[in-house]
């Protein structure tokens, strides 16, 4: 079938493409599934074949499976469940902007949870588009999240491109969302709207929220061993590395916390110069000094792990602090503040990681001055390493409800005291 790109084209008029879809969907639905009538594209003509071979009904709405307190109890024990503060963040405004709705489902296809601006709310509820209601692609056919995870990949679905007559006036993006440790399949995101969701951006939007889900996953306590052929390193707030991979974790001392950091950042390896460039001052160690302790580390983590020419780790690692500069870049700064777990190697002064180390905490700082949320604020400036940190104090003032500002503004007082010049 030739393919004609109808549904995600940017520019293209949005009732043009509506009609020319319902034409398409009315021909293949009264030719009883025989491809034939205007061409769709691929990835809705196999879904549309799909259906056909199943006999689902062009017609009806989701089946509701759980009640109110039946999803409560299930979306409460789901692994999803620990990063809906990461999608609410990311999607909250886009949805109440745009008049979208976000949609969490599990790997079954039943809704989770089903959140947005009230009116589109209230439209969902006739179409059983809520908390409990199955919509996989068996079920409903031809949908964003239900086709998305029948296919395990991001799915863009505009209009008449949905298989059931009573989800035409919809569209939809999402994404699927997997244990970043197992590879198994958790679910998906979903942004369900009107035309204006048509553009495609809307579909990298979701991917965008999909990866950090998955990023905010791998970092939470007690999280699964990593997969095979990949490590863990845990490097925030500690002198001392943690190295998990192969079932087992090491605790590496400073000088090897340090280096394996280091190639961590440098995924395609360093040579002696730069990794000695990286480590120390200028002068201050030779090239000998180095090998013999790339000597000692490569006793402790075996000669598979540690390679050289150039010096690299010889597994793909995921870094606690690498989680957290990404969280950063997709603007989850509640995920990014919840995996800081404090300074990159705090008492390091190797080059590298000291630059690393300030960027970070920068970074994070002044995303957390800029989101400006009362809690995030709290947290930084209850730790011991924004405890002295005004802005944030004085930030924190300004967030909190006057009646719990007394004791704030007293830290205030006794730091501007502690800094003062004295004469």
């Amino acid at each position: 079938m030739d393919e004609v790109r109808v549904a995600v084209e940017a520019g293209a008029d949005p009732g043009r493409r509506a009609g020319e879809l319902h034409r398409a969907h009315e021909a293949f639905i009264t030719s009883g599934g025989a491809r034939g009538g205007r061409p769709v594209r691929p990835v809705v003509a196999d879904s549309w074949q799909r259906c056909a071979r199943a006999r689902l009904s062009p017609e009806g709405s989701a089946r509701v499976e759980l009640d109110d307190e039946a999803v409560a109890a299930y979306r409460e024990a789901h692994p999803l469940a620990a990063a809906m503060g990461v999608v609410r963040e990311l999607t909250g405004a886009y949805a109440a902007d745009g008049e979208h709705l976000v949609a969490v489902c599990d790997a079954a296809g039943r809704l989770l949870w089903v959140e947005g601006h009230p009116r589109p709310l209230r439209r969902a509820r006739d179409m059983n588009f809520v908390p409990g209601a199955r919509w996989s692609e068996a079920a409903m056919g031809t949908n964003a999240p239900g086709t998305a995870l029948a296919l395990d990949r991001p799915v863009h679905v505009f209009a008449a491109e949905h298989f059931r007559r009573p989800v035409q006036a919809w569209t939809c993006a999402a994404a699927p969302v997997h244990d970043p440790h197992t590879g198994r399949l958790l679910g998906a995101v979903d942004i369900t709207g009107g035309d204006r969701l048509a553009h495609p951006h809307s579909l990298a939007f979701v991917q965008a929220v999909a990866r950090s889900v998955e990023g905010h996953l791998a970092l939470l306590p007690g999280a699964a061993a990593p997969p095979a052929g990949r490590a863990r390193l845990t490097a925030l707030g500690r002198d001392e590395a943690l190295l998990s991979v192969g079932g087992r974790t090491v605790r590496l001392g400073p000088r090897h916390s340090e280096l394996v950091v280091v190639l961590a950042g440098h995924p395609r390896g360093l040579s002696g110069d730069g990794l000695l460039a990286a480590l120390y001052e200028e002068g201050s160690v030779t090239p000998v000094t180095l090998r013999a302790e790339l000597s000692r580390l490569r006793a402790v983590l075996g000669p598979e792990l540690l390679r050289s020419r150039p010096y690299r780790l010889g597994v793909a690692v995921d870094a606690d602090f690498e989680a957290v500069a990404r969280r950063l870049a997709s603007g989850a700064v509640t995920a990014a503040v919840g995996g800081y777990a404090g300074p990159l190697l705090p008492r390091s002064t190797a080059p590298w990681v000291v630059r690393a180390r300030r960027r970070l905490a920068d970074e994070l700082r002044a995303a957390l001055l800029a989101h400006g949320d009362a809690r995030l604020l709290a947290d930084w400036a209850g730790s011991p390493w924004g405890e002295d940190d005004v802005e944030v104090w004085r930030a924190l003032a300004a967030a909190v409800p006057e009646g719990r500002r007394a004791p704030v503004r007293a830290r205030l007082r006794a730091l501007d005291a502690e800094l003062a010049p004295q004469g």
